[in-house]
């Protein structure tokens, strides 16, 4: 494995040659690129343009081998404040094309959910309401199944085009990946959950299979919605979502405030004074402030009521 310390000029020119210079930046700050405006720098940060130079990006850091992180919108993500080693691809406005055809609508992994739910619904297409107001990009909501409001993305997901890791070489380097679809039934899609993750796929494109109906239905709909996300959740505040997943026969949010924990804070990190569920960057938080206010609140509804809470918002980079 590499030493980042001092990046491998080789790789770095083979980077260059996948994605286009342009597209290659060094020690680029991930509170950048997250919602939750934390995080260190990456080693070296990646934007392809197409979906070809996102292969060829993924087989140079196999081959390397080098770590790659495929980051999206960042809205699922708690970076370490002293960044990531090895690569991260930044897949957010590249590679974000929709394409509307019958009731179908095929979209690129670097797309907005919201911006594909806009697209369905202009063109009369059910289905993607509950999904419109989660800042996540089609990737990563293929990623964890990301769901609200009582849809996921797996009810509406027909197939998704990924990159499949080759195999693992004497060295510890990888063959080159291949590209494949795979069919909703073959990608085990449970609550905040899906093979995405499971094998380490990283998603290209994604089809939906929509419901034809009327327009201003589904708009009717979409604002209802995000009524409801406006006025229960502290969107004005930077946060990575809920932080943690719901606990079978209880809800996260509620257990926090029975513990007498709203408002809690450690450091810049704060338990949402307006929804519970919610750690929030209040005040220049770090990682390391989120990490703490995280095992406090873990620890606190562990005591007082027996109940473990996982965590929704994935951790990555150094700590």
């Amino acid at each position: 494995m590499h030493e980042f310390d001092s990046f491998d000029p080789s790789l770095l020119s083979a980077l260059a040659m996948a994605a286009g210079e342009d597209n290659v930046v060094m020690s680029e700050p991930m509170r950048a690129h997250t919602t939750f405006k934390i995080g260190g720098p990456a080693d070296v940060l990646v934007t392809p343009e197409t979906p070809e130079a996102l292969v060829r990006v993924l087989d140079v850091c196999a081959m390397g081998p080098v770590p790659v992180l495929v980051v999206g919108n960042g809205s699922d993500l708690l970076v370490g404040d002293r960044g990531v080693r090895g690569v991260v691809v930044l897949l957010r406005e590249n590679l974000a094309a929709i394409e509307v055809e019958g009731s179908r609508v095929r979209a690129q992994a670097g797309a907005l959910l919201r911006d594909v739910a806009i697209a369905a619904a202009d063109a009369g297409l059910s289905g993607m309401e509950p999904l419109w107001g989660i800042p996540a990009t089609v990737g990563g909501a293929c990623f964890m199944n990301a769901g609200a409001y009582g849809g996921s993305t797996s009810d509406v997901l027909e197939s998704i085009e990924a990159y499949v890791p080759g195999p693992e070489l004497p060295d510890g380097s990888r063959a080159s990946g291949r590209v494949r679809t795979f069919s909703r039934e073959e990608l085990s899609m449970g609550y905040r959950k899906s093979r995405v993750h499971d094998d380490g796929l990283i998603v290209l494109s994604a089809t939906f299979s929509l419901v034809p109906d009327a327009p201003e239905q589904i708009r009717s709909a979409m604002d209802d919605f995000q009524r409801r996300r406006e006025e229960k959740q502290p969107l004005e505040m930077p946060s990575a979502g809920s932080t943690f997943k719901r606990p079978e026969g209880y809800f996260a949010g509620k257990l926090i405030m029975d513990a007498g924990l709203r408002g809690a804070r450690v450091g810049g990190a704060q338990v949402s004074e307006k929804h519970c569920g919610f750690v929030v960057n209040a005040d220049g938080a770090t990682a390391a402030d989120v990490n703490g206010l995280i095992e406090h609140i873990q620890a606190e509804v562990k005591q007082q009521f027996g109940v473990d809470l996982e965590t929704e918002v994935r951790r990555v980079g150094e700590f």
